[in-house]
């Protein structure tokens, strides 16, 4: 069985810096950042952030039983949910890790026929794994190994809000929600 990889908040937002950094130092000239969510959505925020550009999230879904831990089937949005009155002409698409590499491959082919203004489309990720079909553009960690990785808001896929409630009673006898 693969080893399993937890990253710390810590490492995880060190990868962001470490990913906006290269992809700048490329000198590529993109005009608008699609995170793919969920994954995607932090390190797409932090990007949209540092290059002052209009993020625009694409919602997609695959793993969804075991506390997310299992894939069933891509589904992807039909829309997208941006602030820009029309998608950019270059986009950096981004997602936290190209894992068996459908999702990315499946965007990058359908994107341009969803919106035809796009001349190009470039990939970043923090992970990528070396049982992907898919080669991103830009990565910070090729993992030939390909673990688990451990991603340090996961522990919100087996905590409910009940749970929350509780923990903070334990520690505040009267919180002030």
């Amino acid at each position: 069985m693969p080893e399993k990889l937890n990253i710390s908040w810590e490492r995880y937002h060190t990868l962001i810096e470490q990913l906006a950094l290269k992809v700048h130092e490329s000198g590529w000239p993109f005009d608008q950042i699609v995170c793919i969510a969920r994954g995607g959505v932090r390190i797409g925020d932090v990007l949209s952030r540092i290059y002052e550009l209009p993020l625009a999230i694409l919602a997609t879904h695959s793993y969804r039983a075991d506390g997310g831990t299992v894939r069933g089937e891509l589904i992807v949005a039909e829309h997208m949910s941006m602030t820009s009155p029309q998608l950019g002409e270059r986009i950096l698409l981004v997602d936290d890790m190209v894992d068996s590499g459908v999702t990315l491959k499946k965007i990058v082919e359908t994107l341009p026929q969803r919106y035809p203004n796009i001349k190009e489309i470039k990939t970043a990720v923090l992970w990528w794994k070396a049982c992907s079909i898919f080669k991103p553009d830009y990565w910070i960690d090729y993992l030939p190994d390909n673990p688990w990785i451990s991603q340090p808001f996961e522990i919100y896929d087996q905590m409910r809000a009940n749970e929350i409630r509780n923990h903070w009673r334990e520690k505040q006898p009267h919180p002030k929600f």
